[in-house]
């Protein structure tokens, strides 16, 4: 099954990066005031990327407990990460050096899969039409703006690009599209499937690298679907049909660098959510955006080491994970790999956790951090309430009794053995 690896990897790293990076102020800077080509340039000309260490990028996402990356190659500033024979503006103008080429070696060095995004916008090129999203949009004359330029020249400009990624870099196991708009808005069209001949662009990428993954963003199916920014609270279907899905998360509400944000989430709700996800059948994607100099943020590294010494621990409740047909407690979610059954407890109850219909499902049990036994019982449902005596649980109910102290890990999970699997 193409899509084996990523199933089982159930964590990647996205690597949001470039010269909005320098601005400091979000990926969308240049949408968001407005920002026209000669005004944005000095972030070009000033592109200096000299602390951005691939290697270093790598090892940290596989010391996460991650088992792919994927770094912007382009966003919707136009701006290429790679020596790109189709454009003067790019990492190798700037700067002289293939980041995408760096990017790619480092990641294999490492044995993990190889991600790339790709923006299907390009607020660049001479030939992308001014739309709802173009940071020209609200020019006094953004209507005549439009005059002269082709989409089909950048649409012929978008398929050669993604060529020259699938085709000069080797294997590539997954491919990030964003994003298709159809909708009209403030007097100006959208984009659709249409404007990117999406069913030619997806049949490029399927002839020339016929194992890669492809995301929904083109605006027709493909081989997972993309929650942004928010968290499914089941498992995905349509129409019946179980859907492959990854839900991309910041660390702070921004992709790329942005100094003065300070929404940080903290280490244990991210390992919650990536816990959630799995619960879910899907996956999590985690974002970082390098500073100007392209280093890891400190604070991004601090984060991403706390979830690596906890996915050092708890790896098996993750990778190779997924949805477990059980009902679980209040207190958290369960994640399932064949006979081994993992409770993510999100909060941590007073002396006993209670699992309904577990009561003669499950041989032994422990807590996964220090591997330490865990007793189990199965009270009388007939059981009353006294003052020192609590009532009976539910027939079919296991009751784990647990320490009255939390372990010291930022999110506690307690292995059962499932019987006769």
């Amino acid at each position: 099954m193409r899509q084996q690896w990523f199933d089982d990897a159930r964590f990647g790293l996205f690597v949001h990066f470039g010269i909005y990076s320098v601005a400091a102020r979000h990926e969308w800077v240049q949408n968001y005031e407005r920002i026209t080509d000669a005004d944005y340039r000095p972030y070009f000309d000033h592109f200096d990327p000299d602390r951005f260490d691939a290697a270093q990028i790598a090892r940290t996402a596989k010391e996460a407990g991650m088992g792919y990356v994927v770094l912007t190659t382009k966003h919707h500033d136009g701006f290429c990460l790679w020596d790109s024979k189709l454009t003067d503006f790019t990492s190798v103008d700037a700067c002289g050096r293939d980041l995408v080429c760096e990017y790619v070696d480092a990641l294999r060095a490492e044995g993990l899969k190889v991600g790339l995004y790709h923006s299907l916008i390009d607020w660049h090129h001479p030939d992308f039409t001014v739309d709802w999203v173009h940071p020209r949009r609200d020019d006094p004359n953004a209507g005549e703006l439009n005059t002269g330029r082709d989409m089909a020249r950048y649409r012929a400009y978008l398929h050669g690009q993604v060529r020259e990624l699938l085709t000069e870099y080797g294997q590539i196991d997954y491919l990030f599209f964003d994003f298709t708009y159809p909708e009209h808005k403030d007097g100006w069209a959208g984009k659709g499937p249409e404007d990117w001949a999406a069913s030619e662009l997806l049949a490029m990428c399927r002839e020339l690298q016929p194992d890669m993954l492809v995301n929904d963003r083109l605006g027709i199916p493909a081989d997972f679907v993309t929650p942004e920014q928010y968290q499914p609270t089941a498992p995905l279907t349509v129409g019946g049909v179980p859907q492959v899905w990854e839900a991309c998360q910041t660390l702070n509400g921004s992709w790329g660098y942005h100094r003065d944000n300070m929404d940080q989430k903290s280490p244990t709700l991210l390992v919650q959510m990536l816990a959630d996800s799995v619960s879910m059948d899907g996956n999590m994607l985690l974002n970082i955006g390098p500073d100007g100099r392209g280093a890891i943020a400190p604070r991004d590294a601090r984060t991403l080491d706390e979830i690596g010494q906890w996915m050092l621990l708890h790896r098996d409740a993750i990778v190779g994970a997924g949805h477990a047909d059980f009902t679980p407690p209040r207190e958290g979610v369960y994640t399932r790999r064949g006979d081994r059954l993992y409770l993510h407890l999100f909060s941590w109850p007073l002396g006993f956790v209670h699992l309904p219909d577990l009561g003669d499902k499950v041989s032994f049990a422990r807590l996964l951090n220090d591997g330490s036994w865990l007793k189990t019982t199965v009270s009388d449902p007939e059981q009353q309430a006294s003052h020192m005596t609590p009532a009976g649980e539910a027939a079919g109910t296991l009751t784990v009794h647990l320490p009255v102290r939390r372990p010291d890990v930022l999110m506690p999970v307690i292995e059962l053995t499932l019987k006769g699997l």
